[in-house]
């Protein structure tokens, strides 16, 4: 599928017309590698275009970083990564914008196994959907992550759920907590927005 299509399929939501539906092969193939600004996921055969990660999100990404590097996952060998695929079903790929894995994950995800993060983070801009977040926050949940974080860098908060109906929103000096997930990678929204 072309990047026309894809821009079809914007046009096609306008006009209330079905996107073409893709197989999963075929948007690996053709989306897996792509560096164009964007980050393509895939739901039930249907491709969904985001923006990529920008400066400001990176610099996020950095300070968490290195609050991971202090966390005894880290210690053990884990991977902490950005926008890394990860099937939440047999028929959804997501690609969380922040995610962590075990050593013992990347040991099966080296030998082609699809691993669930316990524990992954969204960075909200202003061009994402409420709708969306909210179905990927169910889907994550579903497929078994124990923590997401959704941080707001524009209003400086982030919203921790432990799951789709229990959250912690974290502004100033409160804490956001990646337990159970990571019992000891914590910072406070203030750290995080620094």
């Amino acid at each position: 599928m072309s990047t026309l299509t894809a821009i079809d399929q914007t046009k096609q939501k306008k006009t209330g017309a079905k996107p073409r539906r893709v197989s999963k092969a075929r948007f690996l193939r053709e989306y897996a590698d792509r560096e164009d600004g964007y980050k393509y996921e895939w739901n039930n055969g249907i491709i969904e275009k985001t923006e990529s990660m920008n400066q400001q999100q990176a610099f996020i990404q950095a300070i968490i970083m290195r609050y991971f590097t202090k966390t005894q996952i880290f210690l053990d060998g884990g991977l902490f990564t950005a926008e890394t695929n990860m099937d939440t079903s047999p028929s959804q790929l997501r690609r969380p914008d922040l995610a962590i894995y075990t050593a013992a994950q990347l040991q099966k995800m080296r030998q082609g196994e699809n691993q669930i993060a316990s524990w992954v983070a969204e960075v909200i801009s202003a061009n994402d959907q409420a709708n969306l977040i909210n179905k990927k926050l169910d889907e994550y949940f579903l497929a078994g992550v124990q923590v997401v974080w959704h941080i707001y860098p524009e209003s400086k908060q982030v919203h921790v759920f432990t799951s789709p109906e229990t959250v912690t929103i974290c502004r100033g000096k409160t804490v956001c907590s990646a337990a159970p997930a990571l019992v000891d990678l914590e910072m406070s929204a203030e750290e995080l927005f620094a």
